[in-house]
């Protein structure tokens, strides 16, 4: 999408734009892993933001943040499809939250926003090595 918009790519295919997913956010995962490592016995978690979104949700979302509609680019490759795909994955981290006081902070759209405007800020980069990275007030222009 970072690509389309500086006009670098004219298309995004995807495979099964209906798959769901838990889409959680890496830094919060990490400070999981964390709490973990604290605790006196070891055990098994779940880290998990226990909310389900589609591909498409997300790609709808990711797109509509730098105001392009996703139809006009997103194109369906059958190649790209899983041959055992799971429909649905959603997790379930009440057991983190008991025992290790964690939870997710960052939400789906934040989490879209964040990944879109880290593209774009990567993209810039290598396309400008020389140039500060742009100002995050520019980004949606």
């Amino acid at each position: 999408m970072a690509r389309i918009k500086a006009g670098l790519d004219k298309k995004l295919y995807l495979g099964n734009l209906h798959a769901e997913r838990d889409w959680g956010y890496a830094p919060e995962y990490v400070e999981a892993m964390w709490l973990m490592l604290q605790q006196n016995t070891p055990d098994d978690y779940v880290i998990a933001t226990g909310e389900s979104h589609s591909v498409e949700e997300f790609v709808e979302e990711a797109f509509s943040h730098v105001k392009l509609n996703w139809k006009r680019y997103v194109e369906i490759d059958p190649c790209y499809f899983r041959p055992t795909e799971v429909h649905k994955l959603c997790g379930d981290a009440s057991k983190a939250r008991r025992v290790l006081g964690w939870k997710p902070r960052v939400r789906f759209k934040e989490l879209v926003r964040l990944m879109v405007d880290a593209d774009i800020q990567g993209l810039h980069r290598e396309l400008h090595p020389s140039r500060k990275a742009l100002a995050k007030s520019s980004i949606h222009e």
